[in-house]
């Protein structure tokens, strides 16, 4: 894999990037190519090797994408600078798929909780090769990311139940996603996971080649909806039904707990207390068996009345004396 990166100093001035990155350094390869300051070299020879070594996107030919350009932001201020305050502050990445550029975060984001790198990357990595393979065709909103998120397996279990809150506070939550995507981190995140099982979904029911055949229609028909309903036999509006229908008997309140932190604390709590209350009950039990049991020297025996002399109690007497 080294002998196929050539790394390049740059001037400024010679490339698209020059005013993204000034004085940035470039690493190439055979599909993306990677800007960055000196600092973070090793970071964009981790990120090329990385996209280089990719398997290819679930339903697209294996060399999309391709030519696509990686820029790494060393600080917030440039991060924030090249999003033209069009990602929120917990983006932990973001896609330009008009320009096939990819900007990641080279330092370690305050907000980027919860995104590990490679999940982030190839997130991005198949919005690029998504809108690539669908060139000039309009994409729905919860269809881009709900591929993005499902191909860089972006699922997190211990989040299930918010599918279900979701579902129950929206009856048409991708309809709601088609005009209006959230910014606030927690209702984003929500989002990616709805947006997920949609992919989710179509590949249960028809399989990997459902999902080719789609975006192959799509691709030369231009139209979503007709591709849908040729490939599926389903308008939008029937899928979105059954979706729903799919989401809640799979991700039910039982599958819910079952994959939920809180539920294990829950059970953790009650397997103590459990233990506790039979360690009682048994000492308890213990106890009412003693006193039940004949001692060993009866108290008849014993006399513990202080002699006339003030001198201790009188030494045990057998009545035979």
């Amino acid at each position: 894999m080294t002998a196929l990166l050539v790394f390049l100093v740059v001037a400024l001035g010679q490339d698209p990037p020059k005013h993204e990155l000034p004085g940035s350094h470039r690493l190439e390869g055979a599909r993306a190519t990677v800007w960055f300051l000196p600092p973070d070299s090793g970071q964009a020879i981790r990120v090329l090797r990385a996209l280089e070594a990719a398997p290819p996107l679930p339903g697209l030919p294996a060399d999309v994408p391709s030519e696509v350009v990686v820029v790494l932001a060393p600080d917030e201020a440039t991060f924030g600078r090249l999003a033209g305050g069009q990602a929120p502050d917990w983006s932990a990445g973001f896609a330009v798929p008009a320009r096939a550029m990819i900007v990641m975060p080279a330092y370690s984001p305050a907000g980027g909780g919860g995104w590990d790198d490679a999940r982030a990357l190839r997130h991005e990595w198949a919005h690029i090769g998504l809108h690539q393979y669908l060139s000039g065709l309009r994409v729905p909103r919860w269809f881009s990311e709900g591929y993005a998120q499902w191909a860089s397996g972006g699922w997190d279990w211990s989040e299930g139940w918010k599918l279900r809150i979701a579902l129950v506070r929206d009856r048409n939550p991708l309809s709601s996603l088609t005009f209006s995507w959230p910014r606030e981190e927690a209702r984003a995140r929500t989002a990616y996971l709805l947006s997920a099982t949609t992919i989710e979904y179509l590949v249960v029911q028809s399989g990997h080649r459902g999902l080719a055949v789609l975006l192959e229609r799509w691709r030369n028909g231009g139209s979503f909806e007709q591709a849908f309903r040729t490939t599926f036999g389903l308008t939008a509006t029937e899928f979105e039904r059954d979706w729903r229908r799919y989401v809640e008997d799979r991700y039910g309140w039982l599958f819910v707990l079952s994959h939920s932190a809180v539920f294990w604390l829950f059970l953790s709590v009650v397997l103590v207390a459990m233990v506790a209350v039979r360690r009682q009950a048994k000492r308890e039990r213990l106890a009412r068996l003693r006193a039940q049991d004949f001692a060993d020297r009866p108290s008849v025996w014993i006399s513990d009345a202080p002699s006339a002399q003030g001198r201790g109690p009188e030494p045990e007497r057998s009545e035979y004396e």
